[in-house]
């Protein structure tokens, strides 16, 4: 074999650093070594995987093609030395969740997932779409899990499960004895809602159509708690995922409103992984937690 594993680890942090020295710190070597080991590399096959612009490499359109095939093959011999040493298959994990999942689901599949005799460890980062997309693409997480559409080309996107929107108030708000809200009403009522560009704020204004122009929107808000106990206080209603709802639902701190029938607040979460990404038997391992997860109970308004 003429090139080594030392070799690719350097040309992988340097990839993602964007600089030698930073690519070597993060390897716990020198500067001059690791830049020997990405020289030793190009040389050996006589190519060149990165744009030098004074300190800085940029991977160019080989060491970009290179890239994936690279961190495939590292990640399954890390897997490989991880059953040699620890007699398993399972192991450390980096997972991304958007918002609702990542508060609400991925918690506790990790607590499922590290509750072996070997205890694996799983990172979690919990961010929008956008940015989890960014990193899953990056190899820097090995899968996603988002609330959000996504097209991508490198990606591979795997509907999961169903979830929806669900209308809710304070018990003592007048529209809690409303069977079924009216268009109209959905105009008159003061709503807290999530912030612009989230998944849960996407799904809501399609399911509003027509409406949008006439809401009145008091408050936007970052967190699903937040806004929870913004309507808890009678400041308005909301429209949150079920997953978020479903505990204050069986304490009625919170009830479900009815709405039009045509006003359809229903999503799909996907799994996120990137196409030329080994599938260790963790990912397997993690899919197989998050698709036993049970789904919250379904209420009936009013």
């Amino acid at each position: 074999m003429k090139f080594s594993f030392r070799q690719l680890e350097v040309f992988l942090a340097a990839a993602h650093h964007q600089n030698i020295t930073k690519a070597a710190e993060s390897l716990a070597m020198s500067q001059s070594a690791a830049s020997s080991a990405l020289k030793e590399l190009e040389s050996q096959f006589n190519i060149q995987l990165f744009d030098r612009v004074g300190k800085r490499l940029q991977l160019n359109e080989l060491g970009r093609l290179y890239r994936p095939k690279v961190e495939s093959l590292l990640a399954q011999s890390g897997e490989l030395e991880n059953a040699f040493s620890k007699h398993t298959e399972v192991g450390e994990l980096k997972v991304g969740a958007t918002l609702t999942i990542g508060n609400y689901l991925a918690v506790g599949v990790m607590a499922r997932y590290m509750n072996t005799p070997t205890r694996p460890r799983v990172a979690l980062e919990v961010a929008n779409t956008r940015t989890i997309a960014k990193r899953v693409s990056d190899f820097e997480l090995d899968i996603g899990l988002i609330e959000g559409e996504l097209q991508s080309s490198e990606l591979d996107v795997i509907p999961w499960r169903g979830d929806e929107l669900v209308v809710f108030c304070s018990p003592d708000h007048p529209l809690a004895a409303v069977k079924e809200l009216s268009d109209d009403d959905l105009r008159r009522a003061t709503w807290i809602m999530r912030e612009q560009g989230s998944g849960t704020r996407q799904t809501f204004e399609r399911g509003m159509h027509g409406l949008l122009p006439d809401l009145n929107i008091l408050l936007e808000l970052e967190h699903t708690e937040a806004i929870k106990r913004a309507v808890e206080a009678n400041l308005g209603i909301g429209c949150l995922s079920r997953v978020c709802l479903a505990d204050a639902f069986r304490r009625k701190s919170l009830v479900p409103l009815g709405v039009p029938a045509h006003r359809l607040f229903d999503r799909t979460f996907y799994f996120i992984l990137h196409k030329q990404k080994y599938r260790s038997a963790g990912i397997d391992r993690w899919i197989e937690l998050c698709e036993q997860l049970e789904d919250p109970p379904q209420l009936e308004p009013g």
